[in-house]
């Protein structure tokens, strides 16, 4: 009896993980970490493999550090120099720390990081759930800052991580989102676009909703939506442009019986038109034996030798049966 309890009771975590549900957030005062890295296998029952798909495995780290605040890393950025990490949490923090890698250019840990809380409109410390998830950033053209939060579904405008935001109007739709099911993937385009795509919200079966945002005057976007193509179960939450123009997503998916996975997706840039279809294709997909969690960010690169490396970082919903990952693949060609 104790066994089948214990069992139910590690079940019911990972649901609860998985569906969102995370204690309130703590403010995180700004601070350097010591970011603890042990390698991560790419598949567990195999040391020797090193491709899955479409893609080639440059290495994997599981994170951990001296502090509360660190985890449930819900998006990515990478310096263009693949230096630099960026990221934020659902729970208002914000991470950054320098890349280091091994003899072989393959990811070998972080260092140098420091760790901190995203400001609210009033210049304070984001200190409530309902306010502080962030679900998604890009990188704009200035060196500012666009987060999507969701429960209250907003878009803000950071000049810098420390500094307070600016609100920037989102599209019409951007309310009508499930509390827990609001924009998850985001990125920015040299031209100054913006693309976005819900995690659930749909008002086409098979399809969520996507928007292109096209920059204005006083700092405002016009929207226009497109429909993003799924399949059962699997929902998008992450989107980076590669260096060839096209466009790198994660779609993740759960249930009790099959665990976490994960496909790593690709279209083209000419499929992203108002009012179209994106149909993208599968790269690879992540399942236990190989390494995965609940990967929520991505972003794309290109590596010391003209290569495409594709970044993946998971949101561990401060679980203790999640893990916060980072990995690093190359696009194989």
């Amino acid at each position: 009896m104790r066994a089948i309890l214990r069992s139910l009771f590690v079940v019911c975590l990972l649901a609860t993980a998985c569906a969102g549900a995370s204690p309130g957030p703590a403010v995180a005062q700004e601070q350097t970490l010591d970011v603890r890295s042990s390698s991560q296998p790419f598949k567990i029952d195999d040391p020797a493999a090193k491709t899955i798909g479409r893609l080639v495995w440059r290495g994997g780290i599981m994170m951990t550090a001296n502090s509360r605040h660190f985890g449930g890393w819900s998006d990515l950025h990478i310096s263009p120099d693949g230096k630099s990490l960026t990221s934020i949490s659902d729970e208002g923090a914000w991470l950054t720390a320098t890349i280091d890698y091994d003899g072989e250019a393959n990811l070998a840990g972080l260092s140098s990081a420091r760790i901190g809380q995203l400001h609210g409109l009033d210049g304070r410390l984001i200190a409530t759930k309902a306010e502080a998830d962030a679900e998604a950033m890009a990188r704009l053209a200035d060196g500012s800052w666009l987060v999507a939060f969701e429960r209250d579904h907003r878009l803000w405008r950071y000049p810098t991580l420390t500094a307070v935001p600016v609100p920037v109007e989102g599209p019409v739709e951007i309310g009508r989102q499930p509390p827990n099911g609001g924009i998850e993937a985001m990125t920015a385009l040299a031209d100054g676009r913006v693309i976005m795509i819900s995690e659930e919200y749909s008002e086409r079966a098979g399809t969520v909703m996507g928007w292109i945002g096209t920059p204005s005057a006083g700092g405002r976007y016009q929207w226009r939506t497109f429909s993003y193509a799924t399949i059962p179960d699997f929902r998008p939450t992450a989107i980076a442009q590669m260096p060839d123009g096209s466009f790198a997503m994660i779609e993740r998916a759960f249930d009790m019986a099959r665990g976490v996975r994960c496909r790593v997706m690709r279209f083209d840039a000419a499929q992203l038109v108002a009012g179209g279809t994106v149909q993208a294709e599968e790269l690879a997909r992540l399942a236990s034996p190989y390494a995965v969690d609940n990967l929520e960010g991505i972003a794309a690169t290109r590596g010391p030798r003209g290569e495409t490396l594709l970044w993946l970082i998971s949101d561990d919903n401060f679980n203790p049966l999640q893990r916060n990952i980072l990995l690093l693949f190359e696009l194989a060609k």
